[in-house]
C-alpha cells in the first residue's frame, strides 16, 4: 500500500511547517490555508479515521488542539477558531487529521512561512 501524504510528511519525505511534535502527534501549517494559522494535527501512527482512534489518543489530540488553538489566537490575533474533522467520503486524505481553522473578521492571507516564523517557538 502506498503511503499517504501525511505519512510522507511524518517520515520527512515531504517538508512541512511543523509547529508541534511529540511521540504520538505532529502539527503543521496547511500549505493551502483557509485562514492564517490553519493547522493540521495528525497522529504519527496511521489511523484512517476517528473510528480507529482509542480514547487516550483522541483525548491527547484535543488537548494539543486546545493548546495550539490558544497559541494561534493569541499570537495571530484571531477572534475565534473552528475544529474540523472528516470521516469516510468527505475525507480527502484517508489518515485521521484535525483542522484548526482560525477565524478573523478580515481574513487577508499572508505567506505561510511568515505565519510559521511567528508560531514556531
Amino acid at each position: 500500500m502506498e503511503k499517504d501524504i501525511f505519512c510522507k510528511i511524518i517520515d520527512g519525505e515531504i517538508p512541512s511547517y511543523k509547529i508541534y511534535e511529540d511521540d504520538d502527534l505532529m502539527a503543521f501549517l496547511d500549505i493551502n490555508p483557509e485562514a492564517n494559522g490553519h493547522t493540521l494535527i495528525i497522529p504519527k501512527k496511521h489511523y484512517t479515521d476517528i473510528y480507529d482512534l482509542d480514547s487516550v489518543l483522541f483525548t491527547h489530540i484535543f488537548s494539543v488542539a486546545k493548546t495550539l488553538s490558544k497559541k494561534i489566537v493569541d499570537t495571530l490575533g484571531a477572534s475565534g477558531v473552528t475544529f474540523t474533522q472528516n470521516n469516510g467520503d468527505p475525507q480527502l486524505v484517508k489518515h485521521f487529521h484535525l483542522h484548526i481553522i482560525p477565524y478573523y473578521v478580515n481574513n487577508e492571507l499572508i505567506d505561510v512561512k511568515e505565519i510559521f516564523n511567528k508560531l514556531k517557538d
